[in-house]
């Protein structure tokens, strides 16, 4: 019985507590500066509706959520919703003192809670000091002092001052490492975000000290030595000691951990797919065993994985990567299966402020209402990186509207797209001067405009070219480009004046196998000199072209950037529709990479071009072919091979051989340079309109170094040349250099 009252008790309190009562009216007392509408508007207030307790905890939070009210109460006596509130006083003004660049200025009112002409919230101003102090420490100010003060106008308003002293910044003074047995010093410093503070890096920002940088050079450091072979390698510990000077010595502590080779590698395939289609994976696989592994290497057997998927039409498919570690050996085993059977309900585009949506778009192979495929998606990102118009690109999934959509965003972060190059020569006859000027994203439309210039003492040469690869041409990319060019060439015998137009697309036929076609018009007016033979002359007038050109190429280095090991295989040819002078044009070119030990690379490279007139016709001058300085070291551009009259004309044929290899640790580690070692041959021959000129079949040779250095303003590199063999005739050229920057 006793049980039986206690229950109802509890009942009936319960039942009473949550009962409702109507709301006929409302009043609010406190308010100056909100009115009574816009706070029922907030309040989510309606009259005539039943309101129990919980309603009113609601009203209270709706009212606390707008952060206009310090204080509020809310009750209902007969039937009347009585609203009783505090208002926080607003921020009259907010002035800050102490920093003179309003782009300073700008981040710092981002990044506070506290607004002008917004409420005045006193606890929000220790988290304003704290996000104001990371915000000066990510641009190296680590010991900035940060003050806020208030000043009452009235009972309504309040001035708050922001009280700011930068401080200096904290300089990077050394970067140290403890525990690398097996990878430099040298080679740490390299892939490490953060830079040692030198005299010759006054404009680089790396050599600034803040604590993400931490952070960053950790992973950084963690990911090379992934890419090495040492699987279990960590930093332990990342110490920065910031002395009395104001610089920083900072210290990585690392453990290599094992260093591991593949021992076998294996397909996993789920039964809802026929496991023959991946039987030829097996080749592939026996390349890495034996090796040192690297996620670079699993990465690239998930690509041949992909290429079956895609080539069967298998879709709902995914795969994962399973590791097991056991005796300095790893077991690789592609896991192939059954996925999410969804589809795509909208793709979100984030983080474009400058760059056109239709832009990242036109990369995705993966639509809303597709299927949604991991593998599609993971593509379409690689294809909106290698745009190279975006720092970052990361993207998210989440669930859609019911459970079989998917919802993807894909947010981007802009980086500059300009650029500017220049360079320069110093020869025997004379110097040289290029400077280039180059936008990959103009006005944010995905297109690239470039305009090109070169002088030496006898030549003149200038071009301007537009380039819009946004326009889908049956699933691919059409490229077309326009440009104007000038060429004043006494020392050849003539100067001319080209205009072109070209159209074209290029496709992925095969794994790393690419082809591309396209057609091109120009128009060109050349004139010959005075002093140019009489066989020059008779080729002076204007040349109308048509043409149709195709290629196909090979890629299978590593990486696109500094690769250690794959070649690289082109091959071009032009023929002509419609020609006033018709030829045909062939063009190839190969690379090596091999990586010799484990800080050396030998690169190998090779090109020959030939052009030959159909039927009677000669090659005309300006489509000879020449060697440029990049091509054959230690000579100017153009000014080796047959001669007539004292011009170089150029041949029918161009080859060269270029070998090359880095030479580590012959600069210290500070200086941020490497140095290479170079052996070029090259010969320019063949002359079809005048066979007694002298076709100097002499085979052209030079060796030298080269450095490449990462300066302030960007990176330089210079040629220091010697030739070995030439023709009497040849003008060389013992140095270059070519600087390049971003904007």
């Amino acid at each position: 019985m006793y049980k039986i009252l206690v229950i109802t008790f509890f009942l009936f309190y319960a039942l009473s507590s949550v009962k409702a009562e109507v709301v006929k009216s409302f009043t609010v007392e406190g308010n100056k500066r909100i009115s009574s509408e816009t706070i029922k508007i907030y309040g989510d207030i309606e009259i005539n509706k039943n309101y129990n307790k919980n309603d009113l905890n609601k009203i209270l939070n709706n009212l606390y959520s707008t952060e206009f009210f310090e204080n509020v109460k809310v009750s209902i006596i007969n039937n009347e919703l009585q609203i009783k509130v505090t208002e926080y006083p607003f921020v009259n003004q907010l002035i800050i003192i102490g920093e003179k660049s309003n782009k300073w200025k700008k981040q710092i009112e981002s990044v506070i809670k506290t607004k002008e002409k917004n409420s005045f919230i006193k606890s929000n101003l220790a988290k304003d000091i704290e996000n104001l102090k990371y915000l000066y420490s990510t641009a190296g100010f680590n010991s900035a002092e940060i003050e806020i003060k208030t000043k009452e106008i009235s009972s309504e308003a309040i001035d708050v001052l922001i009280e700011i002293d930068r401080g200096k910044k904290t300089k990077i003074s050394s970067i140290n490492f403890i525990g690398n047995k097996k990878i430099s010093n040298r080679k740490l410093r390299d892939i490490t975000a953060s830079e040692e503070h030198k005299f010759w890096r006054v404009l680089t920002k790396n050599t600034n000290f803040s604590n993400s940088i931490l952070d960053l050079d950790t992973r950084l450091i963690t990911n090379f030595y992934k890419s090495s072979g040492f699987y279990d390698a960590k930093v332990t510990s990342k110490l920065a000691k910031i002395e009395d000077t104001g610089y920083v010595n900072l210290t990585y502590i690392i453990d290599e951990g094992q260093r591991y080779r593949i021992k076998k590698i294996s397909t996993n395939v789920d039964k809802v797919f026929d496991k023959n289609l991946f039987f030829s994976l097996n080749k592939d696989y026996e390349k890495y065993i034996g090796e040192y592994y690297s996620p670079f290497k699993i990465k690239k057997l998930l690509d041949n994985i992909d290429e079956i998927i895609d080539k069967n039409n298998l879709q709902f498919v995914e795969h994962n990567v399973q590791e097991e570690i056991s005796d300095g050996n790893i077991n690789v085993i592609f896991n192939i299966f059954e996925g999410e059977k969804k589809l795509v309900e909208r793709i979100n585009i984030l983080g474009n402020y400058v760059t056109n949506e239709d832009v990242i778009r036109g990369e995705l192979i993966i639509d809303e209402g597709d299927p949604y495929s991991k593998l599609n998606l993971d593509k379409s990102i690689s294809k909106i990186k290698a745009r190279n118009i975006f720092k970052s690109v990361k993207f998210d999934v989440s669930e859609g509207t019911n459970d079989d959509l998917k919802k993807i965003d894909i947010a981007v972060e802009e980086r500059a797209t300009g650029e500017i190059s220049a360079g320069a020569g110093i020869g025997t006859t004379g110097g040289s001067f290029a400077v280039g000027i180059k936008e990959n994203n103009w006005l944010g439309s995905g297109k690239a405009i470039s305009f090109d210039l070169e002088v030496d003492s006898e030549s003149f040469t200038g071009s301007l070219n537009y380039i819009d690869p946004n326009y889908d041409f049956l699933g691919n990319s059409l490229n077309y480009s326009i440009s104007s060019q000038t060429n004043d060439k006494p020392d050849q015998g003539y100067e001319n004046s080209i205009t072109s137009a070209g159209i074209g697309t290029s496709f992925e036929q095969y794994k790393d196998i690419f082809l591309r076609i396209g057609l091109n018009a120009s128009h060109d007016d050349l004139r010959t000199t005075s002093s140019a033979s009489t066989s020059l002359q008779k080729q002076k007038g204007t040349y109308n072209d048509i043409s149709t050109n195709y290629g196909i190429s090979f890629d299978s280095r590593d990486r696109v950037f500094n690769p250690t090991s794959g070649s690289v295989f082109t091959f071009g040819q032009s023929i002509p529709i419609y020609a006033d002078k018709s030829y045909i044009s062939n063009t190839l070119t190969t690379s090596r990479y091999k990586a010799l030990n484990e800080d050396v690379i030998g690169v190998g490279k090779f090109f020959i071009s030939a052009i030959n007139g159909l039927g009677d016709d000669d090659v005309r001058l300006s489509k000879r072919q020449n060697l440029s300085s990049k091509r054959l070291r230690g000579f100017k551009r153009s000014k080796i091979g047959p001669v007539d009259n004292k011009d170089y004309i150029g041949g029918n044929y161009a080859a060269a051989l270029n070998l090359e290899t880095n030479l580590p640790n012959i600069l210290p580690d500070s200086t941020n340079a490497d140095v290479g070692f170079f052996l070029d041959f090259g010969n320019v021959w063949g002359v079809d309109y005048d066979s007694s000129l002298d076709d100097s079949n002499k085979l052209r040779s030079s060796t030298g170094f080269i450095a490449n250095w990462m300066s302030p303003i960007g990176p330089m590199n210079f040629v220091l040349a010697q030739d070995l063999s030439k023709a009497d005739t040849d003008q060389t050229q013992r140095f270059t250099f070519n600087l390049g920057t971003t904007f």
